[in-house]
């Protein structure tokens, strides 16, 4: 019978997991959640998108290099609010943009994935990105799980934490992916329209019943 080494056997175990949803759905609430569990590393790529546009990447020469030094602040890095007021104005060059951060942040993902299985010291790896469906996430995550939250609840939010117009709302949701598209791309579907309690008992089953999952599997038999 062959032996599995601890390498092997951790990149069998490790999990990736991709969280998405539309804006106001409170996916924060679940990451957090999921941060302070043992094992459990979470990442957020807008977070990235500011790692990979940091002065020394290649992200940062090739932006600098395209826009020039007027999106740059006092301390060389680059202004993002500069850098907005340009693209969002110009679809190509948003387009553009896009095409040299996204891939970078993906690239990001991919060599940590690979760190951690190496480390062997994480059970899940999770990622939250808004566009893992358009980006094709599922090159790199085992499923995604969608972060569900009543429409009329989730402008509730909007208006309240950010002061959205009703009519910067309907822009918002018209240009995100609609939830029937959501459900059919995401494996895992957990209802955040109640209290934070109530999801965090969904997150806790939805783990007790991988968990339950993996175990059978690997044939054990103790509870």
């Amino acid at each position: 019978m062959k032996l599995i080494d601890k390498a092997e056997e951790t990149e069998e175990q490790m999990q990736v997991i991709g969280i998405t949803g539309g804006v106001g759905a409170g996916k924060s609430t679940v990451l957090h959640f999921l941060s302070g569990l043992p094992d459990v590393r979470v990442e957020e790529a807008d977070r990235i998108g500011h790692l990979v546009m940091e002065p020394g990447t290649d992200c940062f020469r090739r932006i600098c290099g395209h826009f020039g030094e007027k999106i740059t602040d006092r301390d060389g890095r680059i202004d993002r609010s500069i850098l907005a007021g340009i693209v969002f104005t110009d679809k190509r060059e948003l387009d553009w943009l896009n095409g040299v951060i996204h891939p970078a942040v993906k690239e990001w993902f991919r060599r940590e994935i690979f760190l951690e299985r190496e480390r062997g010291t994480c059970r899940l790896f999770v990622i939250e990105a808004a566009l893992l469906i358009e980006d094709h996430y599922e090159e790199l995550c085992d499923e995604f799980w969608y972060i569900y939250t009543e429409p009329g609840l989730r402008r509730e939010r909007l208006k309240a934490s950010r002061g959205y117009t009703d009519e910067k709302i309907d822009a918002v949701f018209q240009n995100q992916q609609s939830d029937r598209t959501f459900r059919e791309h995401c494996r895992e579907v957990i209802d955040n329209s109640k209290s934070p309690e109530n999801t965090i008992a969904q997150i806790k089953a939805l783990l007790a019943r991988r968990e339950k999952k993996d175990r059978k599997k690997k044939g054990d038999t103790y509870q």
